[in-house]
C-alpha cells in the first residue's frame, strides 16, 4: 500500500484521520465462535482492539484476544476489512483457531462465551455479527462499511 503524506497545511487539515483495529474471529472445531460482552457498554462483540503502532496486525490479534478472553490463538487468515465511516475506524478481522489458555473475563469484558452462529445473530448488532459470520462463510476477504449502526450493503 502506498501512503502519500504532505507538509502542506491545506492538505493536512483535510486529510482524514483513521484508527486501525484488529479483531479475532476465533472458531472452535465444533463451529462455535468466541465472543465477549464488553465492560464499557454491555454489547456482544468479537475480541479485539486498537493496533499498537509497532505491532503487525497478526500480533495485535493474538494480543487482543489473549488480553480480553484468556484464550491463546493461532491466526489463520484475513477474512474482512470493515470501516466505521462515522468514527473513522478501520477494523481488520482475522479468522483464528484456539491453541490454549482458558476463558476468563478481563477489565474489558464481563462475559466470554462460545456462541453458535444463531446466537451470534441474536446477541450482536448486525455490524458486529457480520464480521464473525463473514469469517466462517469461506467467501472472503470481505470489504464492508457502516455508520456504526447500519451496514452499507453496497460494494
Amino acid at each position: 500500500m502506498l501512503l502519500y503524506m504532505s507538509n502542506s497545511a491545506r492538505e493536512t487539515s483535510s486529510t482524514p484521520l483513521h484508527s486501525v483495529s484488529v479483531a479475532g474471529a476465533v472458531v472452535r472445531e465444533d463451529g462455535r465462535l468466541l465472543a465477549i460482552r464488553r465492560a464499557d457498554n454491555g454489547t456482544w462483540e468479537l475480541p479485539g482492539g486498537v493496533l499498537e503502532l509497532t505491532e503487525a496486525p497478526e500480533e495485535g490479534v493474538v494480543r487482543e484476544v489473549w488480553e480480553e478472553t484468556g484464550v491463546r490463538v493461532e491466526v489463520d487468515e484475513l477474512t474482512g476489512v470493515y470501516k466505521n465511516t462515522t468514527r473513522g475506524i478501520v477494523a481488520l478481522v482475522f479468522r483464528c483457531k484456539p491453541s490454549g489458555g482458558a476463558e476468563r473475563t478481563s477489565d474489558e469484558s464481563t462475559a466470554v462465551e462460545w456462541l453458535t452462529p444463531q446466537q451470534v445473530s441474536e446477541r450482536m448488532t448486525e455490524v458486529y455479527a457480520v464480521r464473525l459470520l463473514d469469517a466462517v462463510d469461506g467467501a472472503g476477504p470481505h470489504v464492508r462499511s457502516h455508520d456504526g449502526r447500519q451496514l452499507n450493503t453496497a460494494r
